[in-house]
């Protein structure tokens, strides 16, 4: 199937107020604006480097996410046009986000990254110090940055039981967090499912899922 006939199948799976993240790390621009032509403009990407080169060369009115792991030393370079970013793990994090939003003269949009995956490779806070962040005066003084949700990556396994389970705990985090309504706390985001579960994240409350292979084909990394 095409890109646009594997979109077309994996938006007749989601309800309309769940916001599909196209995951385009490692495609090609062609491949992107395939999506893009087939009315996708939400896309992901992992590495700040090739953000910017597609960021560059691309449509300007495409969303850019930011859902890997991010690098403090390179946040100067998106942070004039990225939309999201999945994967705050730290306070350090948010307060280098909201230095380089402040000199770009914008608002950055945040999730705060929680680790519900039992393994150790997984990224993340607890839900406790995301709590802490979000109640500290601290955090209050960031004025560019925004809190707009949280974001979990579950085990990778085949027990659906444990997947829906992590769901299920961020959601139950997300609705305990989300009274804390500040000028720079919004929390209106469960970023979580990817191309092979994200049908029980929905279940569980997801309102962002992140599909890459099921629209793009397997990535090639070599």
């Amino acid at each position: 199937m095409s890109i646009k006939q594997n979109l077309q199948h994996i938006k007749s799976q989601i309800p309309e107020d769940v916001t599909l993240v196209a995951v385009s790390k490692t495609k090609p621009n062609s491949d992107i604006m395939e999506a893009y032509d087939a009315g996708q403009h939400v896309f992901g990407e992992n590495k700040i480097q090739e953000m910017v080169d597609k960021y560059e060369s691309l449509p300007k009115d495409i969303e850019w996410h930011m859902i890997g792991h991010v690098q403090t030393n390179k946040i100067k370079y998106m942070a004039s046009f990225v939309n999201l970013v999945h994967g705050v793990d730290s306070f350090r994090l948010l307060k280098e986000l909201n230095k380089q939003a402040k000199k770009n003269d914008r608002t950055i949009n945040c999730l705060l990254q929680i680790k519900i995956a039992e393994e150790d490779s997984k990224f993340g806070m607890t839900a406790e110090d995301a709590s802490k962040i979000l109640r500290s005066e601290e955090f209050s003084e960031l004025k560019n940055v925004c809190v707009t949700g949280l974001m979990g990556m579950a085990t990778f396994t085949d027990n659906e039981a444990q997947i829906e389970s992590e769901f299920s705990f961020l959601k139950a985090t997300f609705e305990r967090l989300k009274v804390l309504r500040t000028e720079n706390c919004q929390l209106k985001t469960v970023s979580m499912g990817m191309s092979g579960d994200f049908q029980l994240a929905i279940e569980c409350g997801s309102t962002m899922v992140r599909v890459g292979s099921s629209i793009f084909g397997e990535r090639n990394y070599g």
